[in-house]
C-alpha cells in the first residue's frame, strides 16, 4: 500500500461545487479502499477529507471555504498530494466555545460524544459568524442544544 499518490489535475466545476477528479489508478496506488480518508495538499495548502463517488468517478471536494483561502476555481490546474490519513479527526473547539463547554459539564460530555461531522457543524457555525454578538448567540444555542441532549 502506497501512504501518498502525486498527480496534476484542472479544478472540476459543476454549478457552485468544485472538486478533484482522482484517477482510478490513484485510488489503487492508495490501496485504502474506494474511499479513502486523506491529507489533501493542494499547491501547499492542506486539509482533510474523504475521497468520494459520484457518477462513477472519484472526487474530492474543494469546499468554499478551502477555495478562498487558496482562490482556487473551476478550471484552474492544480498540483495535488494525496497521503493516507492516519488516526481519529481532531476538530479545533474555538476558545469560546472551548470556555463554555468547561462550565457545562453535561454539555461537555454531550460534544464529545458528537460524531465529527457534528462536531465540525457547530464549530463552523460559530466561527462564520462576523459579528461577536452573532457568535456569541451561536455558542449560547450550542450549549443549550447539548444540555438537552439534542445534536441540532
Amino acid at each position: 500500500m502506497v501512504r501518498s499518490v502525486t498527480f496534476d489535475t484542472t479544478v472540476t466545476a459543476t454549478g457552485r461545487n468544485t472538486g478533484i477528479v482522482v484517477p482510478d489508478e490513484v485510488i489503487e496506488q492508495l490501496g485504502a479502499g474506494r474511499r479513502p480518508a486523506v491529507l489533501v495538499n493542494l499547491d501547499g495548502y492542506e486539509y482533510r477529507t474523504t475521497v468520494g463517488v459520484m457518477g462513477g468517478r472519484h472526487l474530492v471536494s474543494i469546499s468554499a471555504a478551502v477555495r478562498t483561502e487558496t482562490g482556487l476555481q473551476g478550471g484552474d490546474p492544480i498540483h495535488v498530494v494525496l497521503t493516507l490519513a492516519e488516526g481519529p479527526r481532531e476538530v479545533v473547539v474555538p476558545d469560546d466555545l472551548a470556555a463554555a463547554l468547561t462550565g457545562e459539564p453535561a454539555a461537555e460530555r454531550y460534544f464529545a460524544t458528537l460524531s465529527n461531522s457534528l462536531q465540525r457543524y457547530h464549530v463552523d457555525t460559530i466561527n462564520a459568524a462576523k459579528a461577536p454578538e452573532t457568535r456569541q448567540r451561536r455558542v449560547d444555542k450550542a450549549i443549550a442544544l447539548f444540555r438537552e441532549g439534542k445534536p441540532r
